[in-house]
């Protein structure tokens, strides 16, 4: 008789994972990554490469893609007493407001302002602070165009180099339709013309919704007791033709394949009595064992940080048993993990 698993603690979702397998850049050509595929069912691991995705695909799969667009939310300031900082816009509020991070945030105070170092005509003034964020006015409205001109890509923390103009291209999907994020939907960034010409070639279909991915996605768990940690929350688009589509495959016992966790925390978020409700919004939805996926039926990963919020939706989507052996897996086959790193999928 298999044994019932008590309430999972943070504890149960460490791994180790050797420093050198984290991916500090991605691969020469987007296709060219590795691919762990894990069969729930026969408890089985392939191990092969991205190309041969289409092989795990059957030809009335629906996939759902998230087609957010990363903003240059990294700029280099300096304050007005003179003072260098960095900061990474998180979250926009409206036209003249944003949530921020900062190398320097207990050091900021209300009232203080500071300017890019690429424009000192912009100026960001401290109104107020949520939690670890720093709330910002600033005097011009900071569009798509102007942060690509005082921004930097906001690569994630464990990327330990500065970014450079080949992650303008790399660290964005060819998607990327709708600007908000400050954190690239990494799973998507695989994807080439090329496989997306092979998947309609195949039959598969493929619709887009949205999710803001913000830099509350590499938040740290600090409680053991899963139950104590406060999600962040992330803006999100269904529109009426994606959810229909979703709808419709469903209903004809085709499968739904979710093209990363951001896609997948839309489809939960939005899956109501067997559907998918069109809509906007924000979701804080946090998704770990024993909770059971109700919305999806595959999933397209990349291979996540121990101890995240990230791998314990994973463990919720495989199984935590499955999901852990063959992360163990991962690490000896010396995968490269995280956001430049190679993919997963779940079926």
């Amino acid at each position: 008789m298999k044994e019932l698993k008590k309430e999972y603690t943070l504890k149960d979702f460490y791994y180790n994972l050797p420093e050198g397998l984290i991916a500090q850049k991605p691969v020469e050509k987007r296709d060219e990554s590795n691919l762990f595929v894990l069969n729930r069912k026969k408890k089985e691991f392939t191990h092969t490469g991205f190309k041969s995705l289409t092989d795990f695909l059957n030809a009335d799969d629906l996939l759902v893609f998230n087609n957010t667009k990363v903003l240059n939310a990294r700029i280099y300031c300096i304050k007005k007493s003179g003072g260098a900082l960095e900061i990474v816009l998180t979250e926009k509020l409206d036209a003249s407001r944003w949530y921020l991070i900062s190398n320097r945030t207990k050091r900021l105070k209300i009232n203080d302002e500071f300017s890019p170092l690429k424009d000192r005509g912009v100026i960001f003034k401290v109104s107020g602070r949520s939690g670890e964020y720093v709330e910002v006015e600033t005097n011009v409205e900071l569009t798509e165009e102007r942060l690509l001109e005082i921004g930097e890509v906001p690569l994630p923390p464990y990327i330990k180099r500065e970014s450079d103009e080949f992650d303008l291209d790399r660290y964005q999907t060819i998607y990327a339709e709708h600007s908000g994020a400050v954190a690239a939907p990494t799973a998507g960034l695989h994807f080439t013309g090329d496989m997306l010409t092979a998947l309609k070639e195949k039959g598969i279909e493929f619709v887009f919704t949205t999710l803001h991915v913000s830099w509350g996605t590499f938040s740290p768990v600090r409680d053991d007791d899963l139950s104590k940690h406060k999600m962040h929350s992330e803006k999100f688009i269904l529109d009426n033709v994606s959810a229909e589509k979703i709808n419709s495959a469903r209903s004809q016992g085709r499968r739904i394949v979710a093209v990363g966790t951001t896609s997948l925390r839309v489809l939960e978020s939005t899956y109501k009595n067997g559907f998918n409700i069109p809509g906007e919004g924000n979701t804080d939805i946090f998704i770990y064992p024993p909770r059971k996926v109700e919305s999806v039926d595959v999933l397209f990963t990349n291979l996540h940080t121990p101890e995240s919020t990230l791998l314990m939706l994973v463990a919720a989507f495989a199984g935590y048993e499955l999901i852990m052996q063959a992360y163990e897996e991962a690490v000896r086959n010396e995968y490269r993990f995280f956001s430049y790193g190679d993919a997963m999928l779940i079926i």
